[in-house]
């Protein structure tokens, strides 16, 4: 492979088979057995069935593009939890290559390009609150915040509670929001954000 075949698979974030079948003029069944041969090697990472980028790309991913990735990874998802609090700097906790998303079919864990991606399953009616943002989906910080503690309640999620800044959290969003949510959920968020 040559440099500038390289350089046309980290044009994009990831690439595809059909990419480089394209690029390199080879059959699907070719690219296929070159993919698996380079996963073994070290030169591709799988991200999902017929999905990789280089090994090069990974080393150079940004933090945008990891969120990216993890709405890649499962669809549909947004980033929520704490990984969503963490972009608004809503907590000092940081978690370096692990990213927590929200989602309606299954809850499962990835570890992908030294990333670790985690998916929690929501019912469909608390799957709302979250905006497109650099090209990702990511919760608003309130919406994060009552996920959060909604797994937390449930005994399915660990969230240090005092490394989050609550005050500011807008009230008016978390009390729109709450009204899906159960009732513990409703009277500790009451309870901890004043309201």
């Amino acid at each position: 492979m040559t440099y500038a075949q390289i350089k046309q698979l980290n044009s994009k974030l990831y690439f595809t088979l059909s990419d480089l079948t394209r690029i390199l003029g080879i059959k699907r069944v070719s690219a296929r057995v070159l993919c698996s041969r380079y996963v073994k090697s070290g030169i591709f990472v799988r991200l999902k069935n017929n999905f990789y980028l280089t090994a090069q790309k990974r080393d150079s991913l940004s933090p945008d593009d990891y969120l990216k990735i993890a709405n890649f990874l499962q669809v549909p998802s947004y980033v929520s939890f704490t990984s969503s609090l963490r972009e608004y700097e809503f907590t000092t906790q940081v978690q370096r290559g692990f990213c927590e998303s929200a989602s309606v079919r299954r809850s499962v864990r990835f570890s992908i390009a030294g990333a670790q991606f985690n998916y929690y399953k929501l019912k469909k009616k608390l799957y709302f609150g979250f905006i497109k943002k650099n090209g990702y989906f990511i919760a608003l910080p309130e919406k994060a915040f009552l996920d959060a503690l909604y797994l937390y309640l449930m005994g399915k999620y660990k969230i240090d509670l005092n490394a989050l800044d609550l005050g500011k959290l807008d009230k008016g969003k978390l009390k729109s929001f709450l009204k899906v949510f159960p009732p513990r959920v409703k009277e500790m968020a009451a309870r901890l954000c004043k309201i």
